[in-house]
């Protein structure tokens, strides 16, 4: 992944200070790139010349390892010049309103230093014409050395690089959605135009023709890597195995076809002898979307967000809000899923167990279960309000279980909504929030917020 860093300037002042200008960022960029731990900053180049902007636009749309611009003024920098370059760009841009020194040189400023030092001025400039043109971008400001300053700058790096995934996402469907469900359908073709989202169908016969080529010799084998990473808590061992089959042949389709997402219907079973379980909680754990009952937004959005949050702490996954725990002032979301809960949301070693499931009419499937982790998290959902895309998110916390659930043969998590249970169940139900999130503990709102803002969606935040 790269960034490309590009310096504002002009040929106003001389090519002594062009050069000065371009030594300075130099320096700025390799001490920025020492910083950042997930995409290489590269120093681009210089814009003189309006030919220079459009030039370094063109070549940052089309290069695909890069994910995103940085633009500093470091001297005045007409800002006309930038206009046609600005009107095409189409990734990501972050606007660092800094300058290369620390302090005023008190006792021997003159001129020639204010002429050099004038990013209070260039970066005004330039940021009118950002905003006369609505380009969506972050503005970080401060001294680019401090710590708090490169932490935005990498904050920034983490969404530009999950809005690159984003636009690069396809969802592979197996079967509709769920009969008579509202919220988990929607505008594919809007979702195209705005997102980049691939959304194609399939029948649920191409994954059952799958599992049929799937060899008794590879799900032995990874039955084995698979019974030493957990606790085998059942002796229903084929059970097990066919769940094994599952994510084998689920994984070769999906990669075969570049899908980097996949929603199920448990209505859509035909040729099945277990709803999908176990196998899609491994793939999910592997970083692949996932959607329930079709739900392709979701899945898309799991996608993107695992991307955003690598190398974070805490984990992010696909969860629905299942039940709740009532008591007056220390109200409980219970959130899980029939079967599909992520295990990189486990706080204990999850075990493999097959239990009945009274859906889908299909012998017991196989499943991983465990309990939640706890800490700070935000629970995401996208919605389809006809005229537009909705992006919801609310803080909540997530919290240990109060009791043991032993008779509950599925993953759960638990957590608390912000500011208040009525308050934040309240907004969620107005902005027609979905029953379907994606939950983090790696993301932030902030991070939510920039990502909805550099992809152009209405942005709903519950805190």
């Amino acid at each position: 992944m790269k960034i490309y860093f590009i310096t504002g300037s002009q040929f106003l002042y001389g090519e002594e200070t062009l050069k000065q200008v371009e030594a300075d960022s130099i320096k700025m960029v390799e001490f920025i790139n020492a910083k950042i731990s997930r995409a290489d900053v590269i120093y681009k180049g210089m814009v003189k010349t309006e030919s220079e902007a459009t030039k370094f636009v063109k070549e940052i749309n089309y290069d695909d390892d890069c994910v995103g611009m940085m633009v500093w003024c470091h001297t005045f920098s007409p800002a006309k010049m930038w206009i046609n370059g600005l009107k095409i760009l189409q990734k990501p841009m972050l606007h660092l309103h800094t300058q290369f020194n620390r302090e005023l040189p008190y006792d021997e400023i003159d001129m020639d230093f204010m002429n050099l030092n004038q990013s209070a001025h260039g970066d005004r400039e330039f940021a009118y014409v950002l905003t006369r043109l609505g380009v969506p971008r972050v503005s970080v400001a401060g001294y680019y050395q401090d710590e708090d300053v490169i932490s935005e700058i990498s904050a920034w790096v983490d969404v530009a690089i999950g809005v690159d995934c984003s636009k690069k996402v396809k969802v592979c469907r197996f079967g509709d959605n769920m009969r008579e469900v509202a919220v988990t359908d929607g505008d594919k073709v809007e979702a195209q135009i705005k997102l980049g989202w691939q959304i194609d169908y399939y029948g649920i016969g191409d994954i059952v023709q799958e599992i049929g080529k799937v060899t008794d010799e590879e799900t032995d084998a990874l039955y084995n890597e698979i019974v030493s990473e957990y606790e085998l808590n059942t002796p229903d061992v084929e059970s097990v195995k066919e769940q094994v089959k599952y994510e084998i042949a689920l994984k070769r389709f999906l990669d075969k076809n570049n899908y980097t997402a996949l929603t199920t219907n448990f209505q859509d079973l035909h040729g099945l002898k277990q709803l999908f379980g176990m196998s899609i909680q491994r793939l999910m754990a592997e970083g692949y979307g996932f959607g329930a009952e079709g739900d392709w937004k979701i899945a898309a959005l799991g996608t993107a967000f695992k991307k955003m949050a690598e190398g974070r702490e805490g984990a992010t996954f696909f969860m629905e809000d299942y039940t709740y725990d009532l008591v007056k002032g220390k109200e409980l979301v219970l959130g899980s899923h029939m079967l599909e809960v992520c295990p990189t949301a486990a706080s204990t070693k999850p075990k493999i167990e097959v239990h009945p499931l009274g859906i889908g009419d299909r012998e017991p499937p196989a499943r991983l279960v465990f309990d939640g982790i706890e800490g700070e998290g935000v629970a995401v959902c996208l919605v389809d309000m006809g005229t537009h895309l909705r992006l919801i998110c609310a803080e909540i916390e997530l919290v240990k279980q109060p009791k043991p659930m032993p008779k509950l043969p599925i993953a759960r998590i638990m957590w608390k909504l912000k500011p208040d249970f009525k308050t934040g169940a309240k907004a969620w139900l107005q902005a027609g929030g979905a029953h379907h999130t994606v939950v983090s503990t790696a993301l932030n709102a902030s991070d939510i917020e920039l990502y909805a803002k550099l992809n152009g969606l209405e942005f709903v935040h519950i805190k």
